[in-house]
């Protein structure tokens, strides 16, 4: 997967240089799991559980990224979930069904609403979002990023 990223000129993982993935991926796998527990946080990160779409023949398709909580950088262009498809299974609808995934284990954590954000031109991750449920909130450029991007939350039905 990470080398159909590099292929398709898309250089990083959610902030993680791609060569780095591949050069110490144990490493990898040990920083995800601190991320998860919120263990040695870079300044201004909050813990995030990444999760894996894989099919059966054990193929990772693509990656979520779940924060447990929101900061004003990850509410301008971030949001609560990350997602990335690798190239050759896009259009497959891999990515509603990551999505969809994901927000379970968002509300497993107890969050009751959740934050997804895109760039506004990318519109397959804007029909993944809505097809999540995903309400747009708001189009505006990113003060982090300088991209226009469209900001959408997804109420999330809590269960007894």
């Amino acid at each position: 997967m990470v080398t159909e990223f590099q292929d398709a000129g898309e250089t990083d993982i959610h902030d993680q240089d791609i060569s780095f993935i591949q050069d110490s991926f144990h490493t990898y796998l040990c920083q995800l799991e601190d991320n998860s527990q919120g263990r040695g946080l870079r300044p201004g990160f909050v813990p995030a559980t990444t999760f894996w779409l894989i099919n059966e023949c054990d193929r990772v398709l693509g990656e979520s990224r779940l924060r447990h909580r929101l900061t004003p950088s990850l509410e301008d262009w971030g949001g609560h979930i990350g997602y990335m498809v690798r190239p050759t299974e896009r259009g497959k609808g891999n990515g509603t069904k990551l999505l969809a995934l994901t927000l379970m284990k968002a509300q497993q954590i107890g969050l009751q609403r959740v934050l997804v954000t895109c760039n506004t031109d990318n519109q397959a991750s804007a029909r993944v979002i809505q097809k999540n449920g995903g309400v747009l909130a708001s189009q505006s450029h990113s003060l982090q990023t300088v991209q226009p991007k469209s900001r959408y939350w997804i109420d999330l039905k809590t269960t007894s």
